[in-house]
């Protein structure tokens, strides 16, 4: 009999379980508070408590070819760096092309997931749900996957800034910020510099008589648009990109902050932070620098004090008349579904075996999925995490004792934690390849690099050489999908389709040139760039390959 499995929210965690579930054999049945899915991603003029929200203006941060699921390419048409409808969109696609909104049960809020008086044996699960109308039912199910996320409960740390409740303004949490509408005119103070944070500051501005952004620490500030115009996530973030940032470390950091302030002086900018670039995600934001230098965007230190309408910062400087605070100061994270002090917090993280299982469970049927931080993109993680805790639940992996997944977890959070600036309120940051590829290890579908070079060397150059693209740990093993080759020689056409919006004239030929020099450079490029057809931006790979890929070109004047 195929096993019942819960999965709890229909965000974007929660869809590709549903569908990790039915690869697998499995019977899925999703809970949703909401009437629809999206999660994060669902744009709601009236949001409601205990569930995520975003404002009108955001943009994704990582690109469409590194936000996809594994066995589904974006259309082509969609920009690489999507406004949320348009993310929404995908992932309505997703879920109408493998059918799974028949297995979602729409306003339904699980109330309750308790062990069933034979756990050890059965490792079942009551599950109470609540309709909106009112009606409970309890089910019982053989596995749990919990895909909440962790944007649902706003942090508002009060304590920290002395007067704010006798603040003659407006204030409230980024949570509840929709759009720039009301604060026209106004001076607006935003506390907090993450992605939020800057969102809303460079939103903002636009209308306001003035925005002061207030940060503790400072933050690196990365664009969306990367070398050459290309997204900015494409470049620098592959295998080999990896190995050479294992290698030298110190010397890569030195060099990406070099990069960064070549753009634009963090110091001068006020933005300079103490932690290096790699400890902590960065601010994406493509405007904050142009809002700074126009100085519609005032960078202040963190706040000491409000005084009636006056806000005074640590520094000693004051400004008067402020009429909104907006607290971009993050999220607390709670599961209040689940038994008490099964996901035990320590460390600035839950204890959970690969982020993903509780080490105390006599049976491993209830799995975590998506509540983990990278620098990148969370749909591959959550993806991941999911096929993994399927084949845990299945029986085709075992997980080790609760003393080592104990002695894991705690070895690991050290590790992590010397590496990363670790957020109280932010569960702990990973590496995104390293940890993909721990969980493919097991599952049997990691790349074999060695034998894609030998078997299909364009293919495994652009696996070396090009972005880690999800498409990568589909072409062996445990849910092998025909497409995932052709999805890899394909991405690059998909990243240059929503550019052709207007074709400029081709560049007049350039003069041959018979330099013994040049044409020894040219024949070492050629031995390269064999493994790749030359019509169209598909071919090309990124990063160093992307260099050397173009060089003949420039000297021969190829069209």
């Amino acid at each position: 009999m195929s096993q019942r499995v819960a999965v709890i929210g229909a965000g974007p965690s929660g869809l590709t379980s549903i569908k990790s579930c039915l690869d697998e054999g499995l019977k899925p049945t999703c809970f949703e508070s909401s009437d629809d899915i999206g999660g994060l991603w669902r744009f709601k003029e009236h949001p409601d408590p205990g569930r995520a929200n975003i404002y009108q203006s955001v943009i994704i941060n990582s690109s469409k070819e590194m936000m996809s699921y594994s066995d589904f390419p974006p259309p082509a048409h969609l920009p690489n760096n999507m406004h949320h409808p348009q993310l929404l969109s995908y992932l309505r696609l997703y879920a109408q092309t493998f059918d799974l909104f028949k297995h979602i049960y729409f306003q339904t809020t699980v109330v309750s997931v308790r062990q069933r008086p034979d756990f050890p044996v059965s490792g079942q699960w009551e599950v109470e749900t609540e309709r909106r109308e009112g009606q409970r039912e309890i089910q019982v199910f053989d596995a749990v996957m919990v895909c909440t996320g962790h944007f649902t409960q706003p942090h508002l740390p009060l304590n920290d800034f002395p007067g704010i409740e006798e603040f003659e303004g407006r204030y409230f949490h980024s949570w509840e910020y929709l759009s720039a509408e009301g604060l026209q005119g106004k001076r607006v103070v935003v506390v907090g510099i993450g992605n939020s944070g800057g969102d809303i500051a460079v939103d903002a501005s636009r209308v306001a008589e003035q925005v002061y952004l207030s940060t503790r620490k400072g933050a690196w500030v990365v664009s969306r648009v990367g070398a050459g115009g290309l997204p900015g996530d494409l470049v620098g973030t592959s295998r080999l990109d990896r190995l050479v940032q294992k290698l030298f470390p110190s010397w890569i950091t030195m060099m990406m902050e070099k990069k960064l302030n070549r753009t634009f002086d963090h110091r001068l900018y006020g933005l300079q932070p103490k932690h290096r670039f790699f400890a902590q995600i960065p601010v994406v934001n493509d405007d904050l620098p142009g809002r700074i230098i126009s100085g519609r965007v005032l960078v202040k230190p963190n706040i000491r004090e409000i005084k009636g309408s006056s806000v005074v910062f640590e520094d000693g400087s004051v400004v008067e008349k402020v009429d909104v605070v907006v607290f971009a100061t993050g999220y607390n994270y709670d599961f209040p579904f689940l038994p008490s002090g099964l996901l035990t917090n320590g460390g600035h993280r839950l204890c959970l075996y690969r982020h993903v299982f509780p080490p105390g469970l006599a049976r491993p049927s209830l799995a975590v999925v998506g509540f983990i931080c990278n620098l990148g993109a969370i749909n591959p993680l959550a993806e991941m995490q999911a096929r993994w805790a399927i084949h845990v639940f299945k029986g085709l992996l075992t997980l080790p004792s609760q003393e080592a997944m104990l002695q894991d977890i705690k070895r690991d959070t050290s590790t992590l934690q010397n590496r990363f600036a670790c957020l109280e309120r932010h569960p702990l940051q990973v590496d995104h390849i390293p940890y993909m590829d721990s969980m493919a290890e097991e599952l049997g579908v990691r790349p074999n690099l060695l034998g894609l070079l030998l078997r299909e060397p364009g293919v495994g150059l652009r696996v070396l050489l090009g972005p880690c693209t999800p498409y990568q740990y589909r072409l062996r093993g445990p849910g092998q999908w025909d497409g995932a080759r052709q999805a890899i020689l394909t991405q690059w056409e998909r990243v240059a389709q929503p550019f052709r919006t207007r074709m400029p004239p081709q560049p007049e030929s350039r003069t041959r040139t018979s330099s013994s020099l040049i044409l020894t450079l040219s024949g070492t490029v050629l031995l390269l760039t064999t493994f790749y057809t030359r019509h169209s931006l598909s071919s090309l790979p990124t990063g160093l390959l992307y260099k050397i890929y173009s060089l003949p070109e420039i000297i021969w004047g190829w069209k």
